[in-house]
């Protein structure tokens, strides 16, 4: 078996040896390590602005950054393989000595949420068995694979290059979502999303109803450059007085409209209701769509989280986690969610009692 095989020293925690530093090379050259150079670009920015994508990733990233990991082996039993958990090394715990597991895997998430690939620089490895000791999180949006451009990755990088300057391939550790990232396949419903929302927000910035100016009959008609400047003068006056003066020769026209259409709230509830869809949580759990909330669904929310949104990057991070490259042979690392899947049970098992009779079928009557 591979805990009591020849080779003892993989049996032992990495980190109970001296730690080795990783190849620095061009990788000190590149800025890493150096925050204030550091990005989530301009497009992450742009679409976590939009509340439904920020509501969402909040709610995926929390969960994943909340589950601790735990580290174990396999043995067949006869019939099946059994886990046999073991002590953590330490990165399990803490895979940046400076920062919070918690910080590392919620960041991991989101590259994997937004661009469908994420990054981890090995900053310290074992003298003893070269395995890493220690991780830094890179931004995506910094990183760059000349040999696989995207969206679409189709392996690991041989090229990897980090604010423009190559890096050891060999101290970085590729995680590869198994779908694009949002950024891509979201686009053109983000991108309707945003246009609505700057619709809305320039009928809020005016204090009166939308409208036009027309003259009467009686006076001169005006050039095109005259009533430009008239419509210029009337809208920047608005902008800071909500008291406006019009000789007889103009009146104003309010456009025959309600505010609920100039809010575009149908069209921005559809909106969301897409972005749900191309973001991968369920609409439900966003308020979109349900006239009501109460127990009865409420048991689900957790595990549709899981299932439907967050175990797709769960599953990536931890697989990843368990590569040769970094733990031994049949060495894995999940993230514990006996206390999630727990917590459904019990939730569901206390609905299922305290259900009320007319709610409940003939067959679970009591007799």
């Amino acid at each position: 078996m591979a805990l009591f095989g020849s080779k003892k020293q993989d049996a032992t925690p990495a980190f109970a040896h001296a730690p080795l530093q990783a190849a620095a090379g061009s990788a000190s050259q590149s800025g890493l390590g150096q925050f204030w150079s550091y990005t989530v670009g301009a497009a992450s920015e742009l679409a976590l602005s939009v509340p439904t994508v920020s509501r969402a990733t909040q709610m995926i990233i929390s969960l994943v950054g909340s589950l601790p990991l735990r580290h174990y082996t396999t043995q067949f039993n006869g019939e099946r393989y059994e886990k046999i958990y073991l002590e953590n090394e330490s990165w399990m715990d803490t895979p940046d000595p400076t920062l919070t597991r918690n910080f590392v895997m919620s960041n991991l998430c989101m590259d994997l949420m937004m661009r469908g690939r994420a990054f981890l620089y090995v900053t310290s490895r074992s003298s003893a068995t070269g395995r890493p000791l220690a991780f830094q999180w890179m931004p995506c949006e910094m990183v760059d694979t000349l040999d696989q451009p995207g969206p679409q990755f189709f392996g690991k990088s041989n090229s990897i290059t980090f604010n423009g300057i190559n890096i050891p391939t060999q101290d970085v550790i590729q995680f590869l979502a198994p779908v694009q990232g949002f950024l891509w396949t979201g686009r053109r419903v983000l991108e309707t999303a945003i246009k609505l929302d700057r619709s809305a927000e320039r009928f809020a910035s005016n204090e009166i109803v939308a409208g036009y100016l027309q003259q009467t009959d009686s006076s001169e008609p005006l050039d095109a450059e005259s009533l430009g400047e008239l419509a210029a003068a009337w809208s920047n006056a608005r902008r800071v007085n909500a008291v406006g003066a019009l000789n007889s020769a103009v009146k104003y026209e309010q456009f025959d409209t309600d505010p609920s259409k100039l809010q575009l709230v149908e069209a921005r509830n559809f909106s969301a209701l897409e972005l749900s869809r191309a973001i991968g949580v369920p609409a439900y759990l966003l308020g979109i769509g349900i006239s009501g909330y109460n127990y009865s669904n409420a048991t689900q929310a957790k595990q549709d989280l899981y299932l439907l949104g967050a175990k797709l990057y769960m599953d990536c991070i931890q697989e990843t986690l368990s590569g040769t490259d970094i733990l031994p042979r049949n060495r894995f690392v999940e993230f514990d969610t006996e206390d999630l899947i727990a917590d459904v049970e019990m939730n569901r098992s206390e609905i299922d009692i305290e259900q009320p009779a007319s709610m409940r079928t003939p067959q679970e009557m009591p007799s």
